[in-house]
């Protein structure tokens, strides 16, 4: 083992540990840690017991059985209130939790942060093992690097945690035409369970054609048998679901709501904050009309660029990370994100190190987008910053406003490079995007 090599593992495995180290922490100090999962917990847990996940009531009624009481209707407790008993996950989702939620909660807790850790340091080893001959540092560093700011992954307990790191498993798999089942199966799950995180990915797979397209109808084949299943898990205990779980979307998205955009949010802003350009354009005019629309008319044409291209480009693993370099970054800006879904930024590392070896200010500019981006979508410059700012109203209110602007930057950078043809030829067939795959 050369010694950059092994700097770069010594740079990824201190980053796997401050990344658990700090997750535990935040969990462990955040009153409202753990709420995510708690979601998923009592909702699944609800179905089990035949009653309906959708309906606050039946939830809390759950709730208050296994704890003995709610919490109350003000400050941390409120918060709570709105994300452990309005239920806004898909029945797929509570399906696969069920078997954790069949448990007590102290056991399933630990189980499913250690599953997220597990998962996520496992997806972060495999982008590793893709490049790291050919850019040792870049990698440890930059993998490190998103390591130690994704600790609230583990703190939150959201999806996300888990959907990128089956998403990011299923790239590699596919790529490396290795443990291709395997793949199928963790995109299918990351696509039932946060389709849109996992979309874009599978989008991505669907449009690049030939053996690749033949995989991502497979992943939807899964898909829609895991759907199927939860749909009839579902029916008998909630046959109105439907109307109640967009019921449920359209109160947690109104003025006011946990998952508003707006400046009168309830839970979009702070350390996991909402980082759709909606956000910005909220204090310009707090109007879902102005900025859906707004954020479609500046994000659809990229997004619409960038499937034409895939259509038409010939398949390679430079142009493969390049696409989804790009729509990893793209496909956070104008849809419902949060601070921890941008650790799909992972797929941005194998991208940045290919322009960074073909040296030149490309090179330094992938470098620098794809770093700030990782930090002003971390964890550790927000908790700093609100820290020394003790959560002003300002601090709070325009802290909003960097993360989204950088992946927009960092997205339409990449694309721009997808759109370009390769140096030449000969130059793209033995550039280190050779080895990622």
């Amino acid at each position: 083992m050369t010694k950059a090599r092994l700097d770069s593992l010594t740079m990824l495995i201190l980053g796997s540990f401050f990344f658990v180290a700090i997750g535990v922490a935040m969990e462990l100090t955040n009153p409202l840690g753990m709420t995510d999962f708690q979601e998923l917990y009592y909702g699944s847990r609800t179905v089990a017991q035949h009653h309906d996940p959708y309906q606050p009531d039946d939830v809390a009624a759950v709730y208050r059985a296994q704890e003995g009481s709610l919490p109350d209707d003000s400050g941390v407790s409120h918060t709570k209130r709105l994300i452990v008993f309005v239920c806004s996950n898909l029945p797929t989702t509570l399906l696969l939790v069920a078997p954790l939620a069949a448990l007590p909660w102290k056991v399933a807790v630990v189980l499913w942060m250690s599953l997220i850790a597990a998962a996520f340091i496992f997806a972060c080893f495999q982008i590793w093992g893709l490049g790291v001959e050919t850019a040792p540092h870049l990698y440890g560093g930059l993998i490190a690097l998103l390591l130690v700011n994704s600790g609230l992954l583990l703190c939150a307990g959201n999806t996300a945690g888990l959907v990128v790191s089956l998403s990011v498993i299923a790239v590699c798999c596919f790529l490396r035409n290795r443990f291709v089942l395997l793949g199928v199966l963790c995109l299918a799950i990351a696509l039932a369970m946060k389709p849109h995180d996992a979309g874009p990915v599978w989008l991505y797979f669907l449009l690049a054609g030939g053996v690749h397209r033949r995989r991502a109808l497979q992943v939807l084949v899964w898909t829609v048998v895991l759907a199927v299943v939860a749909v009839f898990w579902l029916s008998h205990s909630a046959p109105h679901w439907p109307q109640e779980y967009h019921a449920n979307l359209h109160a947690a998205m109104s003025s006011g709501g946990r998952d508003n955009p707006g400046p009168t949010t309830q839970g979009g802003r702070g350390i996991g904050q909402v980082i759709s350009l909606q956000a910005i354009l909220s204090l310009i005019w707090d109007n879902p009309w102005f900025y859906n629309l707004t954020t479609w008319l500046l994000c659809g044409p990229l997004i619409l660029v960038w499937c034409i291209r895939t259509l038409r480009v010939a398949f390679s693993p430079r142009m493969a990370w390049l696409a989804l370099a790009a729509i990893s970054a793209l496909a956070m800006v104008p849809f419902y994100h949060r601070t921890y879904d941008a650790r799909l930024l992972l797929l941005a590392v194998p991208a940045c190190a290919i322009m960074w070896n073909e040296r030149g200010a490309f090179g330094r500019s992938a470098l620098g987008l794809t770093l700030t981006a990782i930090v002003l979508t971390g964890d550790l410059f927000w908790v700093v910053l609100f820290q020394i700012t003790h959560y002003s109203g300002a601090s709070v209110v325009f802290g909003m406003i960097p993360a989204p602007l950088i992946l927009l930057a960092a997205g339409v950078f990449y694309l721009w490079i997808y759109l370009k043809p390769p140096p030449d030829r000969a130059a793209s067939t033995q550039s280190p995007s050779q080895s990622l795959c």
